[in-house]
C-alpha cells in the first residue's frame, strides 16, 4: 500500500528546518500574514497527501450515511446526495506538513443543511467522519457547526480530483486539513470521542492550527 503522507516524528527535529518555516511565513505579503498560524508557510500549490490507494468511484454503488445520536437517521444514494442544496464558500486551509493555501473555493453541500435534516440529539458531542478503506477522523460537534463546514465536491472552480477526495470531501477549515476527510462516505454523532486514524497514530486529537496542535 503506498503512503503519500508524512509519518508522526517526520515534521519536527530533522525532518523540519524551523528557522526556514520562520523566514518562509515571514515572505508571507503583510495584507494576509495574519491569515497564516504559527509554523506554517503559504503555497499557490494543492500538495496531494493522504496514506493508502486512491479509491476508485461507482455511483451506482456509492451511498452518504448520517447516523449516531440524531433523531433523523439518512442513507442518500449519489444523485439524491447531489439534489441537496449547494453553496460556495471561501476558507483558507491549513496542513500539518506547514504549508497554508489561503482563500480556496469551495462548493458543496452546507453541514447546516445536513444538521437541519438529521437533527442531532441534545447527546450528540462528537462527529466522526467516515470515509472510504475503513478511514474515520474526529472533529467536536462545535467545529462541526461553523458557517464554512461543507460536504465538497468542487474546489477552485473545478471538480475535486480523485486524489483530494473525488466524489466528496468534508472541509472543516478551523482545523488542521486532515481532519477534512477525503473520498466521504457518511458521518456519525457520537456522545463520546473517538479518535480517528491519525489520532491513533499520533497525531493530536484537536489540531486547531492557531494552537500547533500538530502530535500528541
Amino acid at each position: 500500500m503506498p503512503v503519500f503522507f508524512r509519518l508522526p516524528g517526520k515534521l519536527k527535529g530533522k525532518g523540519v528546518d524551523e528557522t526556514k518555516i520562520d523566514a518562509l511565513r515571514e515572505r508571507t505579503p503583510e495584507p494576509v500574514r495574519d491569515r497564516v498560524p504559527p509554523g506554517q508557510f503559504v503555497t499557490n500549490g494543492w500538495p496531494v497527501l493522504h496514506y493508502g490507494s486512491v479509491p476508485r468511484f461507482d455511483p451506482k454503488n456509492w451511498s452518504f450515511k448520517v447516523w449516531g445520536c440524531v433523531a433523523n437517521p439518512i442513507e442518500l444514494d449519489y444523485q439524491a446526495f447531489r439534489a441537496l442544496p449547494q453553496v460556495q464558500s471561501t476558507a483558507d486551509i491549513h496542513c500539518v506538513t506547514r504549508w497554508s493555501k489561503l482563500g480556496m473555493s469551495w462548493e458543496g453541500v452546507p453541514m447546516r443543511h445536513i444538521l437541519d435534516l438529521v437533527q442531532p440529539t441534545p447527546s450528540a458531542r462528537f462527529v466522526i467522519a467516515h470515509a472510504e478503506a475503513g478511514f474515520t477522523a474526529n472533529v467536536p460537534l462545535e467545529a462541526i457547526l461553523d458557517e464554512d463546514v461543507l460536504l465538497a465536491h468542487r474546489a477552485d472552480g473545478h471538480d475535486i480530483t480523485a486524489e483530494h477526495g473525488w466524489p466528496l470531501r468534508l472541509v472543516v477549515p478551523s482545523r488542521y486539513f486532515w481532519k477534512s476527510a477525503k473520498w466521504l462516505r457518511g458521518l456519525e454523532f457520537t456522545t463520546d470521542d473517538r479518535p480517528g486514524f491519525w489520532e491513533q497514530n499520533g497525531y493530536h486529537n484537536d489540531a486547531d492550527p492557531w494552537k500547533e496542535e500538530r502530535h500528541w
